[in-house]
């Protein structure tokens, strides 16, 4: 038998050997349109499983070709395909060159291809080391990945996509409200942050977006002043220089209806004047009876090249979106969460919808001194207004659970200007290698808000029946508001104002040592930082400064590993019992990682652990004798700590898989003398799952007669769930949530459909909050549990066309 294996083993290897020796192989150059190396392009023998791709210096080489006729067929993302037919002779090394249509900076600007855009930040990012060799978790969405899950808004699931991102409370698809080791992240797009209130902006719609970068932890070069747990920023669609379309249908369950266009191209023969136009339109209905979040999104980009080395781009996005009221979403019950049928709601049919116009402006000038330094300067405005309302009970009856639903005006405006220059540099000291990034950010963020009127639906004698639901014309009628008055003379008196500046200035070198094997990075921010909350006129302020330290080591080029000491600031406001300086809520990450790039650069892992401490946080003080001059004292500490594990890429020919597992855990460790009737030492810190999975996988048929046909699917897990707020209500049931579908590629179409929540659960996140029993006697109050349903089993159904 042995013998019989030996045989066989020494006849494959012979056949094998045979065969390679009447092979051939073919290699070239490919080169920009201004004689550039251009890396990262695909070539591949076309009808074979044979591909290459291009080098640093633009080569590319493919190995044991047999004997014949072949077409090689050359692409990449936003590049054209061209396609060239060889005959490959036994043992004959064929040279075949190619010149793309773009030039190398147009290649950069969209890096390439999708592999890149994932190893590499974006400029809006500032780094310029590749995300292998960054010391800190930093994640990307792409585009795919976007396309393939019919990802429609930030609140759409996109977190599936990152370990340890949730939401925890979504306000349905108004505001994203991520949150990550522990808690909420800062919002960011195009490198600004965006954050003007507690609630965030508004969910960004995917029709102008270009990816999603999650960076975890502090984030010391693009903002301190902020929560320590990171941030997410938006990249928008620029302009390629490549001319070319796409349009995009999607029809789904609760009548959806929703269009969208991209356009790219160039104005001017010498394609120096490029742009970009999206827009899209929707009409969506929910699960739950009577809400709906319809909108339109206009978003032009114009980008000018002065010359080789600078370019100026000029960008707009206008989302407009008209919806049920804010809190539509919220269902309360004394008798625990999901007690209610899916589709239940509050809310009232002939309430007047909410209308929000969310608009944004940006001015970008990138000039490149040399191909070692460059300077980029961005400004940009916000405004955003909101005319509606909100909805939350006044009082629920302790013993049926019927309520006295509330309607609350919510007008709102906000204005934020925000200006950053940053420089970007490399230079040697002998054999270390210098990277530099310094500049400055300034920021003025205006938000007004009126809150202070508000309507009951119902009265005591007639309380609505969550059991049997009555949503006819409401016994007190439909609320009229008084809106004579400008909304900041309205947000004073309801205590709605949350105005903030800062002025910051940072400097960043990464120091590498070894041949760049080893990298130390070294900054520093200090941030100047004045704000005020609710009807105050006097500004608090803030100065801090915040270092960062980093240090990686590329075990080889595919393997590295690293470490991290970051630190985030939070201003706070207030009154000290017994007097005092209120000092910033400090948060200090350490965190430790190991990279790698899997099978030549096909798929990436990232492995981390972290500890955040936050330090100097202000709670109020529960034996202060005067509830009319309220007073704080010190809490103590609380930490955030958790493991984290990413996974991303091609494991095989037609085969992606995203997937992700992170264990958090959020404690109160110390607490102040001054706080012990209050907070314990092992105290859960609300609002997170202890155990996050997700996965996504996908399969595209790379032969054969239904070439381009594929399934993919994936799921949610979450485990061990706090609630949004607070500690005293009920956990939260474990959450699981499965999802799939088919999609087929033809030439220019694609054709996507998918089953989400495919095992029909009851799914909802929530909270626990105090009503009164009582009407109008917040000394009777009762506990609560509210929470927000998520859709049962739906469809959606795409067909895209690209041109």
């Amino acid at each position: 038998m042995k013998q019989k294996h030996s045989l066989l083993f020494f006849c494959s290897l012979f056949i094998t050997t045979l065969l390679a020796a009447q092979s051939g192989k073919v290699k070239g150059t490919i080169t920009t349109s201004d004689g550039k190396p251009a890396q990262y392009i695909t070539i591949a023998i076309e009808g074979t499983q044979s591909r290459s791709m291009s080098d640093e210096d633009g080569h590319y080489e493919i190995r044991n070709i047999r004997p014949g006729t072949w077409t090689l067929e050359v692409s990449a993302v936003e590049t054209a395909t061209q396609r060239r037919t060889v005959t490959i002779a036994t043992n004959e090394t064929y040279t075949e060159d190619f010149i793309i249509n773009e030039t190398a900076q147009q290649l950069d600007a969209v890096f390439v291809n999708a592999h890149k855009g994932t190893e590499h930040a974006s400029v809006s990012l500032r780094l310029k080391t590749p995300l292998l060799e960054t010391p800190q978790n930093i994640q990307v969405v792409d585009q795919p990945a976007l396309i393939q899950q019919q990802v429609i808004s930030m609140s759409d699931g996109l977190v599936r996509n990152v370990s340890g991102a949730t939401r925890v409370e979504h306000w349905g698809d108004l505001y994203a409200n991520i949150t990550a080791r522990g808690s909420q992240i800062q919002a960011f797009r195009n490198g600004f942050n965006v954050v003007a209130s507690y609630w965030g902006p508004l969910t960004e719609d995917m029709s102008f977006v270009d990816r999603v970068e999650f960076v975890k932890g502090p984030a010391g070069f693009m903002l301190a002043n902020g929560d320590p747990s990171g941030l997410y920023n938006i990249v928008t669609k620029k302009p390629t220089g490549v001319t070319k379309g796409a349009v995009n249908l999607t029809l789904g369950s609760f009548d959806l209806y929703r269009g969208s266009l991209d356009l790219d191209g160039a104005l001017s023969k010498d394609k120096k004047l490029l742009y970009r136009l999206n827009i899209a339109a929707q009409n969506k209905g929910s699960h739950r009876d009577f809400e709906y979040n319809n909108r339109y999104v206009i978003a032009p980009v114009l980008s000018y090249q002065l010359d080789d080395k600078t370019k100026l781009t000029l960008e707009y996005n206008g989302q407009f979106a008209k919806m049920t009221e804010v809190g539509s979403y919220y269902v309360f019950s004394k008798f625990g969460y999901g007690t209610y049928p899916i589709n239940f709601t509050l809310t009232n049919p002939g309430l007047p919808p909410t209308k929000i116009n969310d608009q944004s402006g940006y001015l970008t000038f990138e000039h490149a001194f040399n191909t070692n330094w460059k300077i980029t300067a961005q400004g940009a405005y916000f405004n955003y207004n909101q005319a509606g309302m909100s909805s939350w009970p006044s009082m629920m009856d302790s013993a049926t659970g019927h309520l006295i639903r509330n309607i609350g005006l919510w007008d709102a405006k906000s204005n934020m200007v925000l200006g950053q220059v940053f420089l970007n540099g490399e230079f040697r000291t002998g054999s270390v290698r210098h990277r530099i990034l310094a500049g400055v950010d300034a920021a003025n963020k205006k938000y007004y808000a009126d809150w202070g009127q508000s309507h009951d639906l119902d009265s005591v004698g007639a309380l609505f029946d969550p059991e049997n639901p009555d949503y006819g014309v409401p016994v007190n009628g439909y609320p009229v508001f008084d809106r004579s008055k400008p909304i900041e003379e309205r947000a004073i008196a309801a205590g709605g104002i949350q105005t903030q500046r800062y002025s910051s200035v940072y400097v960043q070198d990464e120091l590498a040592f070894f041949s760049d094997r080893l990298r130390l990075t070294l900054a520093g921010r200090y941030t100047d930082v004045s704000q005020i909350y609710g009807t105050g006129t006097d500004f608090s302020t803030a100065k801090h400064f915040t270092p960062r330290i980093g240090l990686s080591y590329s075990i080889d080029k595919t393997l590295s590993v690293y470490g991290l000491y970051d630190q985030a600031f939070i201003p706070q406001t207030g009154t000290l019992t017994g007097g005092g300086e209120i000092k910033p809520v400090t948060g200090n990450n350490i965190e430790l990682g190991i990279k790698k790039n899997w099978f030549h650069n096909r798929w990436l892992t990232t492995l981390s652990v972290y500890r955040i401490l936050k330090q100097n946080e202000l709670t109020a003080d529960p034996d202060n004798p005067n509830p009319n001059q309220p007073t704080s004292i010190v809490l103590g500490e609380k930490v955030a700590r958790g493991v984290e594990f990413d996974v991303r890429g091609t494991i095989l020919p037609g085969f992606t898989a995203t997937a992700n597992y992170a264990f958090t855990e959020g404690l109160i460790t110390e607490v102040a003398p001054g706080a012990a009737s209050a907070y314990t030492v092992g105290e859960i810190v609300p609002g997170y799952a202890k155990h996050t999975s997700n996965a996504w996988l996908s399969y595209e048929l790379q032969k054969g007669a239904l070439q381009g046909l594929g399934i993919s699917g994936g799921f949610t897990s979450l485990i061990d769930r706090h609630t949004g707020w607070s500690t005293q209500g009920q956990q939260l049931p474990d959450y699981f949530k499965l999802d799939g579908g088919l999609f087929y590629t033809r030439n220019r179409y694609r054709f996507t459909l998918n089953v989400f929540n495919i095992l029909n659960s009851y799914l909802y996140t929530g909270s626990y909050y105090d009503l009164p029993s009582v009407y109008g006697d917040w000394s009777s109050v009762k506990p609560a549990y509210y929470y927000q349903t998520e859709p049962p089993r739906n469809v959606r159904f795409s067909v895209s066309y690209r041109f």
